[in-house]
């Protein structure tokens, strides 16, 4: 499941609201930064927001401030501690709780697994786990968005809704049984499984998805997502 990166505009938010510029800028290097392991330099982050050098360094400047960036002795600007802090208080530190199931399931069914959200009309990956004995496997980032309406996860996402008008007929199956499988549907020639997590309001619906290009891998790993789930279930409820 590959990923296209879309950088927020420096005078508005994603959802194509107007904002603050300034803030929508500060916002924008700080993704970038984030987003690159080698770190920026002052130009490639002002050549990131279409701005002059000299408005990227006082951003810069003032990240730096509140300890979310760091500059290295080689001059590139590079995550700080602060995000570690500021990303523990997402949900009650939802990713940190999830991640030791998440990774024993991934090593034990030898594929991707992941734990996603409903954030609005889309659906948010908050951790990702690749297996650590396979070389190859399909993967991406946390933090990809995707339609709602679209693949396990999204399906799964909704199942754990109250029903909706014209909603999909895989939505109430969902709902009924406890897992859906999904082909191609946002990745071609892609199999997904998500298991919707059972969780108290107000916290976001949230499911464990697994992807794979093999139909065996889905099929066979399902009443293992399925523990997996109620084993988080037991955790964040």
């Amino acid at each position: 499941m590959p990923n296209r990166v879309s950088h927020p505009t420096t005078d508005a938010a994603p959802n194509g609201v107007p904002g603050s510029q300034t803030l929508a800028r500060g916002l924008s290097a700080l993704q970038a930064i984030a987003d690159a392991p080698g770190g920026l330099t002052v130009q490639q982050v002002a050549d990131h927001l279409g701005a002059h050098r000299t408005i990227a360094y006082r951003l810069l400047a003032t990240l730096s401030q509140f300890r979310y960036v760091a500059k290295g002795d080689d001059g590139r600007y590079r995550p700080a501690a602060a995000l570690a802090v500021l990303g523990s208080s997402f949900d009650n530190n939802l990713r940190q709780l999830c991640v030791p199931t998440l990774r024993a399931l991934a090593d034990e069914l030898g594929t991707t697994v992941s734990l996603l959200v409903a954030e609005g009309d889309q659906q948010v990956a908050v951790a990702v786990l690749t297996p650590t004995q396979v070389f190859y496997q399909l993967s991406f980032h946390e933090g990809s968005r995707h339609p709602l309406e679209l693949g396990a996860a999204g399906v799964a996402l909704l199942a754990s809704m109250a029903p909706r008008p014209g909603e999909r007929d895989l939505v109430r199956q969902t709902r009924e049984q406890g897992w859906v499988i999904t082909h191609g549907e946002i990745e071609p020639n892609t199999f997904g499984l998500a298991v919707p997590v059972r969780r108290r309001a107000p916290s976001p619906p949230t499911c464990v998805n697994l992807i794979s290009h093999r139909e065996d891998v889905v099929l066979g790993g399902k009443d293992a997502v399925v523990r997996a789930a109620h084993e988080l279930s037991a955790i964040l409820y």
